[in-house]
């Protein structure tokens, strides 16, 4: 395990390659970004973080030039020890797996890697797909080790875990099991070894666990809330001090780019069996039409609305499928105007808080960012916090202001 390691990293200076390229290069490995975004390597190089990641800035200017490097130029795959490639695979609109990229990117990648090095497919696929790769391989009558190890990473906090949570390690043959665990290994101190099916199910079972939990979560809160009752009194009343109820989330969107999909591709596995995530999906998907209903009720037609955070979730800078811009969009339909805000967010049509608390009428927190906090609202203006972030909303007197004793 001590060996020097050459690795390339297949789409390296995205939220999920970057992350563990800083780390494995700060654990004997040479490292290259490979990356078709030219702006981002050009970054990279620079020693810049494209994206928001705690602890990778420090972490960048100190291997950046040394051990790790970004580039455009595949060719840095002959040299590689070990590929890994971090394209995904989403779905389509009929809920079915879309793999064709990763195909298109797994062909590529095999025109320039040596025999004898080991592929590792890091983000979350379809069941049953890192199967097809190593057939694809063999087909091709490629010497190169298939190996499957989902990464299970929070965005923004990437580095940390990386290094402290158990790394799933899954290959068809023996040698290759041994080289995926131990590359591994350099980087956490628990690796679990697991059947490639198995650990292609693991990655969708825990997604899909949070997307349900959530989906509970929300589904209580649409319950009290159409009774004018404040959900968020009710969590507090029975998770104090009651440990069979830790695991009960509060309310809020459940978004971003991973926890649907993979919901979705168990569902599409599952011969769209899967009812409870199928549900869940309803639900979560669902709530910001339940506050624009809600709204309705109240009078929405002519009046100005503050969306406060448009990132999918809070401290972050990724607005991929976030429910702040679907609510948005629902908005625009019925109310006079909407305004916009975020701090991380690069979105050139958003506004400053400033704006968009003087100029609203009703205030809905869709990302809570932790510089919220401290916000004070002018009288009048009615404020939707379904997360339970504030707890004591000021001004607005629907049912949907909330209050929190």
């Amino acid at each position: 395990m001590n060996e020097f390691l050459n690795v390339a990293i297949v789409g390296g200076c995205g939220r999920v390659g970057l992350p563990l390229g800083l780390v494995l290069a700060t654990r004997g490995c040479q490292v290259s970004l490979l990356d078709i975004d030219a702006r981002r390597v050009e970054q990279v190089n620079a020693g810049q973080m494209p994206f928001t990641e705690t602890g990778a800035p420090a972490l960048l200017q100190q291997v950046v030039g040394k051990s790790l490097r970004a580039t455009s130029d595949a060719r840095c795959l002959a040299a590689a020890d070990a590929v890994v490639t971090v394209v995904g695979t989403p779905v389509d609109r009929h809920l079915n797996p879309e793999i064709h990229d990763l195909y298109r990117s797994v062909d590529s990648a095999l025109q320039d890697m040596r025999d004898g090095a080991l592929l590792v497919l890091r983000s979350t696929v379809y069941p049953g797909v890192t199967k097809l790769v190593y057939d694809r391989v063999r087909d091709l009558g490629r010497n190169i080790h298939v190996a499957f190890c989902p990464e299970r990473i929070t965005e923004g906090k990437a580095i940390e875990e990386l290094v402290t949570l158990p790394q799933i390690v899954a290959a068809f043959e023996p040698e290759a099991q041994a080289r995926v665990r131990d590359l591994f290994a350099r980087i956490t101190p628990t690796v679990i070894e697991l059947q490639p099916l198995e650990a292609e199910l693991a990655k969708l079972f825990t997604n899909s666990w949070r997307y349900l939990n959530f989906a509970v979560s929300n589904q209580f809160y649409v319950l009290a809330q159409t009774y004018g009752l404040d959900f968020n009194r009710i969590h507090d009343a029975v998770t104090r001090d009651y440990p069979r109820m830790r695991a009960f989330a509060r309310a809020g969107f459940a978004a971003g780019p991973c926890l649907l999909k993979d919901t979705l591709q168990l569902a599409a596995f599952s011969g769209n069996n899967f009812f409870m995530g199928h549900a869940a999906m309803l639900v979560n998907e669902g709530l910001p039409n339940f506050i624009v209903n809600q709204l309705r009720g109240a009078g929405l037609g002519g009046k100005t609305v503050a969306i406060l955070g448009m990132a999918f979730k809070a401290e972050s800078d990724d607005p991929r499928e976030s429910l702040s811009y679907k609510l948005k969009k629902l908005l625009e339909l019925e109310a006079g105007e909407v305004l916009c805000t975020d701090p991380y967010v690069p979105d050139p049509t958003l506004v400053s808080v400033e704006r968009a608390l003087a100029g609203a009428d009703i205030v809905i927190l869709g990302a809570p960012h932790a510089v919220y906090a401290g916000l004070e609202f002018p009288p009048g203006k009615q404020v939707v916090d379904i997360w339970g972030f504030w707890r004591h909303a000021a001004g607005g007197c629907g049912t949907m202001a909330q209050s929190h004793a």
